[in-house]
């Protein structure tokens, strides 16, 4: 509706945040933590996670395995971004380095729409198991519909009401997803060390945010606070970490160029010198 495309652009990316979050409130009610007992809000977020190609029993089963066994299996990719330890990438063939080096890049990332949750979300699981993922296909079918009838009857609205706000969305998660367990200072740790405690702490990243993007991502910056109790609610994650001083004296990361180019960097899981490394110093430590 606006009269200029620049004005639409920046609606598509308003639109882009608030979709960011509403997927928040779509989260908690997956852990049952807000709406609980409410049909009309399992109706609603059952059909944004429809329409944003979140459909709920491959979103809650790959999310509810990742709070289960986050920072526990190395290459685990259910609900998370798998992670190759130096030693296995270096015995790892050309394929299995290529796929490892798809899924992490940044242009995976950014292309999020397609790679995260339209094939791994969606695509992927209904053809796995399609009785227990029906609702794959139902996301499927209400996306092509969507994108048919808006290209014929409003082409303007399906690329700056439809695609740009979820392309901004899902890049937007896809980073966030990525960076909330592959930065820098991350600890992994394999059975029988691992624990649920350490594993939130000193494996789930504090994103510190500005109050406004803090809003429009719903707290999920404070990462580690949720990891250690996923049925405290959205808004009262800031609240439970000003209360257990040892969360709060946590190093955090930032949305900045900076931080965001050291996650990204971050490839290999040095078992010696535990810690993550990019590939370059993973070579030279090989020799």
């Amino acid at each position: 509706m606006a009269p200029h495309w620049g004005l639409q652009l920046a609606a598509s990316y308003l639109v882009g945040l608030t979709t960011v979050r509403f997927f928040i409130l779509f989260h908690d009610q997956q852990h049952g933590t807000i709406f609980r007992g409410s049909p009309t809000a399992t109706a609603i977020f059952t059909f944004f996670g429809l329409a944003t190609l979140n459909p709920p029993s491959a979103w809650k089963r790959s999310h509810d395995h990742h709070h289960v066994h986050n920072a526990k299996n190395f290459e685990q990719s259910i609900g998370t971004f798998p992670v190759m330890t130096t030693e296995r990438f270096r015995l790892a063939s050309r394929w299995e380095r290529a796929l490892y080096g798809i899924s992490r890049h940044p242009l995976t990332l950014l292309a999020g729409y397609v790679t995260v949750f339209l094939y791994s979300m969606t695509i992927k699981p209904l053809f796995t198991k399609p009785k227990r993922h029906w609702d794959c296909g139902v996301a499927l079918l209400l996306h092509i519909v969507a994108v048919v009838a808006l290209a014929i009857f409003a082409p303007g609205a399906l690329v700056f009401a439809f695609l740009l706000p979820l392309i901004i969305a899902s890049a937007l998660g896809s980073y966030l997803f990525y960076s909330q367990h592959n930065y820098p200072g991350v600890k992994l740790n394999t059975p029988p060390k691992w624990d649920h405690v350490s594993a939130a702490i000193c494996s789930s990243s504090y994103t510190k945010m500005g109050p406004v993007l803090g809003w429009f991502t719903g707290n999920i910056g404070y990462h580690h606070v949720h990891h250690l109790n996923a049925r405290i609610p959205f808004y009262r994650l800031p609240e439970a970490m000003s209360k257990i001083s040892h969360l709060g004296s946590l190093r955090p990361i930032y949305l900045s160029v900076r931080d965001i180019r050291r996650c990204l960097s971050l490839k290999l899981w040095d078992e010696k010198r535990k810690r993550m490394v990019t590939y370059a110093a993973a070579a030279r430590y090989s020799h």
